[in-house]
């Protein structure tokens, strides 16, 4: 007997969408077909759609933010939110503080989500102290643990790398078959904008986007994309907001380079008019890379139905706006002080499904690779997540694709005190979510037991391995 069959729906993965029934036992999917039998619990997903679980491998949840500056969500909450927008594993930053132990970091970031989250998680590292220690002992040995991925940073006080410290951190990579994560901004030239349009008086939120322009990020993915080729290993360039980056990955691509890309929500439907707001409301709308305009929407959905970008996360970075967050400590009213970062966990997926399914920007097979699969395979989780198969964790959402809902603050079940898409109305929305076979949200609500979800060691890449190369295989 099975412990839950999930009835009449058509279960959609990347590959196929079918009518047919799913068997879950023990957690996992243990068939698919017509008539399965008797189950303990029947789930009825009539005129729904029953696809896998989405999984957000950029998010940010109980990370240091500089003092006075706490972040809204901690992991309880975080994976609340991501339960309630359908998504099943979340991957968050495990943050090196300058001067500290990776290994130290990575214990205390266990204690912080241990016995807290609703949904499975996992831990990319950040690298921000790359010494003899870290590199040559403490990284390689994290990732033989199963921390397959780490990031680098190419800016923001404290944490940008110089040239040769990423090249030095890449060549740790191939030697272990890790995965680089890039956040790719040119440190000192946001640096020399940012003093310029502080002499100028230009002080508010607006003025983010115009300390970042189109020009830094290019000139960043270009160089990360170098040092990448230099040192022949595969990185993935997060978070592109516009054509430009997105065109140096594409030709890298075309090159033969092993070149990953990955977008974001706040870059399909936000621009840099949202910075506008009246006094400091703009300062909801900071992030980085910062909204463009809409031309370089365009080029994201481009870039997102060509292959380029292979990846949709939400890049979820939340802070308060009346507290402890996006007005900055000690009143500094500068941009400057802004925390860079928005909510976005539980937005991602009604939005690309609305705004790209819905109007025929991609189907539902993109729609479920760009969500689930395609970060279950770069991340070393594939096939025990981002799909339905037999074998596979039961980690699935049921969608009614035609409900129509209006997204404000209380959807997104978050830490924070806004959400930047507020009054965005989408069609389609999940309304159940189920994590290693127990549901854990039914229509907006999110179990009250305790939460059950679990740590995930990862495997390699499917683009990286020990020794591996930095070109695509042929």
């Amino acid at each position: 007997m099975f412990d839950t069959v999930i009835r009449g729906g058509t279960v959609v993965t990347a590959a196929d969408t079918i009518r047919c029934d799913v068997g879950i036992a023990g957690g996992v999917v243990t068939a698919l077909g017509r008539d399965l039998g008797a189950a303990r619990e029947v789930i009825d997903a009539g005129g729904r759609l029953v696809m896998p679980g989405g999984i957000d491998s950029h998010v940010h949840l109980s990370q240091p933010s500089g003092e006075g500056i706490v972040m809204a969500d901690d992991f309880a909450s975080g994976t609340r939110s991501a339960a309630a927008g359908g998504v099943t594993t979340v991957m968050a930053f495990c943050m090196q503080e300058s001067g500290k132990s990776l290994r130290a970091a990575v214990q205390d970031y266990h204690a912080k989500a241990e016995g807290r989250c609703h949904v499975d998680v996992s831990f990319h590292l950040v690298i921000s102290d790359p010494t003899e220690q870290v590199l040559g002992q403490e990284l390689p040995a994290l990732v033989a643990d199963g921390y397959t991925s780490f990031k680098v940073f190419m800016t923001y006080d404290g944490l940008a790398l110089n040239d040769m410290q990423i090249l030095q951190t890449m060549a740790v990579a191939r030697e272990t078959g890790a995965l680089v994560m890039v956040h790719a901004e040119n440190y000192d030239a946001i640096r020399f904008l940012t003093t310029q349009l502080e002499k100028q008086g230009r002080t508010a939120p607006f003025y983010h986007g115009a300390s970042r322009p189109i020009a830094v990020e290019r000139e960043a993915t270009h160089r990360a994309i170098s040092l990448a080729e230099l040192v022949d290993v595969p990185i993935v360039v997060v978070h592109v907001s516009n054509r430009e980056a997105m065109e140096e990955i594409r030709r890298a691509q075309s090159r033969g380079l092993n070149i990953l890309g990955e977008t974001c929500t706040q870059y399909l439907v936000l621009t840099e008019d949202d910075m506008q707001g009246l006094n400091m409301e703009g300062a909801k709308y900071v992030c980085s890379p910062p909204p463009r305009d809409r031309a370089s929407q365009e080029a994201c959905w481009e870039g997102l139905q060509t292959g380029v970008f292979t990846l949709f996360s939400s890049d979820h970075c939340p802070f308060r706006y009346d507290e402890q967050g996006k007005l900055a400590p000690k009143g500094r009213t500068s941009f400057r002080w802004v925390p860079n970062g928005i909510p976005g966990v539980a937005a991602r997926l009604p939005i690309l499904f609305s705004e790209g399914v819905g109007k025929g920007r991609i189907d539902l097979n993109a729609f479920v690779a760009l969500t689930a699969t395609n970060h279950a395979r770069t991340y070393g989780l594939y096939p025990r997540k981002g799909t339905i198969a037999v074998g596979s964790d039961a980690d699935i959402a049921i969608w009614d694709p035609e409900r129509r809902v209006t997204i404000d603050n209380a959807s997104q079940q978050h830490g924070a005190d806004y959400t930047p898409y507020e009054g965005f109305e989408v069609t389609g929305w999940p309304v159940l979510t189920m994590v290693r076979g127990k549901v854990v949200m039914r229509e907006g609500e999110v179990s009250a037991s305790a939460p059950e979800g679990i740590y995930l060691s990862r495997g390699h890449s499917a683009h990286a391995r020990p020794g591996g190369s930095g070109r695509k295989a042929r």
